[in-house]
């Protein structure tokens, strides 16, 4: 058991654990091991109760304060002391119902429970690739959460990639649709009056990578960050929304107007988020972390089978931009029933109506141009499903008759839009919606929305949500660059799966890019777009190129659109944070391993040791030999693989490339 409660001074600490610095004389002081032995956490209970972190006996965190405000009520680290404690090892497997990732999570680590004086626990699980830890609250009666204390104090000089919140003029500081960029910063420069959201990556100079977040965030605020303009953050969170009014504008969202002075107003007894801290000695362990999901409430749906991952055409990106075709195209049964055909020509499960098909505020009032009859009839002739974007405030007045004209519809995924909060009063929203969809059978996908940490285990029809800077921000944009899809595997994918909407044809180099209504292009080769599919987790992937251009290029099609969006494992060979990431993902016998790079161009040399014995049919899409000057340009090429073999690939800036192995 690798739990050591000690009653001796720090100078004098065995055990196989080197003394903490922080610790002093006289302080009682807990050590917990991760299973490995490399991670060691010490927790005391001084004037607060504090934490530090050792990774292969280097400090790495000191002094971290874990503190809670309750109205009323003495808080945490007041008048309080460690009364007992208790101590267990877990190795068991979770079995994941909707596998984005691996159908089955190891889940093993060293648990300590502290049970305080005053009415608080606090639950700590080491990891081999990580900590956590989580509030317990036992008071009898509701209580009102005036502030959580949590801070991330770094021994080392330090920087992070940090998703700072921009907010418009006269616009609450809270309100964000979480789709910022993640800069590298220096920790010193991140000031008091700035905000990020989580994940986090934090980047010392001579220790491992530690990414920070949350899990099982229900019924409570999310967990934001703030600069103390040193090397140290400190959560922050929304108050709760005391008045809120609907905006009139043309997508209506409920906007928070004046706040309370407390966090939450919630169970007196029950558990607070888990706040995680990762440890990655080397880029390539981070993307594959599962702790957020381990970490999370297990699923509250008794049989999840229904939940189905797949694939979804979307149509607004480009502007219903269509050629080729001998109709009008734009939001109406012709242009639907296009995309219909194509779905089913090119393996894809469904196609999303997106904004447009009904009045925005009336989910009921479909547009004239628009015969939903003949849709539903057609989409089931064609074995296609349709899928329908809501704006949030609409849905939440409309629910359950929406929700009932969805099943009539035979619609079994739907996406929200326009949430852009997530204070107490906003997660509870999710957490409705989710149950509500669930009860009839739908899976819901919701955008302008926090990482999921951990809502995807609980319920597993969240089956995906947006939360980051994608494919949409070409319209207007130049932010989306190689750079930066090469930094989101290392940040915001940490805590769960992302809408990203990968798949655009129009392709430009770093000179190239324009933005161009109605034709939008990326950063970046077409193979660099293909990767994508493969490289970021999200078990509903949505194609966001145009179909006119796609039906002229069908061998390319028909190889994204039967890639496969739920995996039974996942393997990440080789990354480099915001420069390149390599990653292989399995489906029954047969595997797909993709590439990306950034703006270097770069030779990557792929090592199949990890195969079965036996040959494997290679499918493989690369950048073309002049993709660094026209970066549409491609080549599919075929061989057989198997695992002695060892491939060497030419990236081009921002390159990538996608290798398809079937099992012979």
């Amino acid at each position: 058991m690798k739990v050591f409660p000690l009653y001796i001074k720090a100078t004098i600490f065995v055990l196989g654990c080197l003394s903490f610095q922080t610790l002093r004389a006289n302080i009682d002081t807990l050590h917990v091991q991760s299973p490995n032995g490399k991670l060691t956490l010490a927790i005391w209970m001084d004037t607060q109760l504090q934490y530090s972190v050792q990774y292969l006996n280097e400090q790495i965190l000191t002094n971290n304060r874990i503190d809670l405000v309750v109205k009323d009520q003495t808080s945490l680290s007041h008048d309080n002391k460690i009364v007992s404690t208790s101590s267990k090892e877990v190795n068991t497997i979770i079995q994941v119902p909707v596998a984005e990732r691996r159908k089955k999570i190891i889940d093993k680590y060293t648990e300590l429970s502290i049970q305080l004086k005053q009415p608080y626990k606090v639950l700590f699980r080491v990891f081999n690739n990580g900590l956590a830890y989580q509030i317990q609250t036992l008071f009898k009666d509701s209580i009102y959460i005036h502030n959580e204390i949590a801070e991330f104090n770094f021994n080392n000089k330090t920087s992070a990639y940090l998703p700072i919140v921009h907010p418009r003029e006269n616009e609450d500081i809270y309100h964000t649709s979480f789709e910022e960029t993640y800069p590298l910063t220096p920790l010193y420069s991140f000031s008091t009056s700035s905000i990020a959201y989580n994940p986090i990556l934090v980047v010392p100079e001579q220790a491992p990578k530690i990414a920070i977040t949350e899990s099982d965030l229900l019924d409570y605020p999310g967990m934001f960050l703030k600069g103390t303009n040193t090397n140290s953050i400190q959560a922050q969170f929304a108050p709760y929304p005391a008045e809120e009014k609907t905006t009139n504008e043309l997508y209506p969202e409920v906007v928070v107007t004046k706040r309370a002075n407390y966090i939450a107003h919630t169970k007196g007894t029950r558990t607070l988020p888990w706040r995680i801290i990762m440890i990655a000695p080397e880029d390539k362990d981070l993307p594959n972390n599962d702790m957020v999901y381990q970490l999370a409430s297990p699923s509250t749906i008794q049989d999840a089978s229904w939940v189905h991952p797949g694939k979804a055409t979307d149509e607004w990106i480009i502007n219903i931009n269509l050629f080729n075709i001998p109709f009008k195209a734009g939001l109406n049964t012709a242009t639907y029933k296009y995309y219909i055909d194509f779905a089913a020509r090119f393996g894809f499960d469904r196609i999303m109506m997106d904004a447009g098909w009904s009045d925005y505020k009336n989910l009921f009032k479909v547009i004239p141009e628009i015969n939903m009859d003949s849709l539903v009839a057609y989409a089931k002739l064609r074995n296609i499903k349709l899928s329908m974007w809501t704006i949030a405030a609409t849905l939440d007045k409309q629910l359950e008759p929406a929700l009932t004209q969805f099943n009539k519809w035979g619609v079994d995924f739907i996406m929200t839009d326009f949430i852009d909060r997530d204070d107490q009063k906003t997660v509870q929203f999710y957490e409705r919606i989710a149950k509500a969809c669930a009860a009839h059978k739908i899976m819901i996908m919701y955008h302008g929305a926090y990482a999921p940490k951990g809502f995807n285990r609980t319920y597993p029809n969240a089956i995906t949500r947006e939360g980051v800077l994608g494919s949409e921000y070409n319209i207007w944009s130049d932010k989306v660059t190689p750079s930066h899809d090469l930094v989101l595997p290392f940040t915001r994918m940490l805590a769960g799966s992302f809408d990203y909407e990968p798949g655009f044809l129009n392709n430009a180099t770093k000179n190239s890019f324009r933005n161009i209504e109605g034709a939008p292009m990326s950063y970046g080769t077409r193979s660099h777009q293909l990767a994508m599919f493969v490289v970021f987790d999200s078990p509903m992937q949505i194609f966001s190129g145009n179909p006119s251009q796609a039906y002229l290029e069908p061998d390319f099609m028909n190889l994204l659109g039967h890639i496969p969006t739920g995996w039974d494992d996942t393997k990440i060979l080789d990354a480099k944070v915001g420069e390149y990431i390599v990653t292989a993902r399995n489906k029954n016998k047969d595997w797909y391993i993709a590439g990306m790079n950034n703006w270097t161009a770069k030779e990557q040399s792929i090592d199949f040791s990890f195969l079965e014995k036996g040959n494997y049919k290679a499918t493989i899409c690369k950048d073309g030999i002049n993709a660094d000057k026209y970066a549409a340009d491609y080549s599919i090429t075929h061989q057989v693989i198997n695992n002695t073999s060892n491939l060497s690939i030419s990236l081009a800036p921002g390159g990538g490339f996608l290798i398809k192995l079937i099992k012979l």
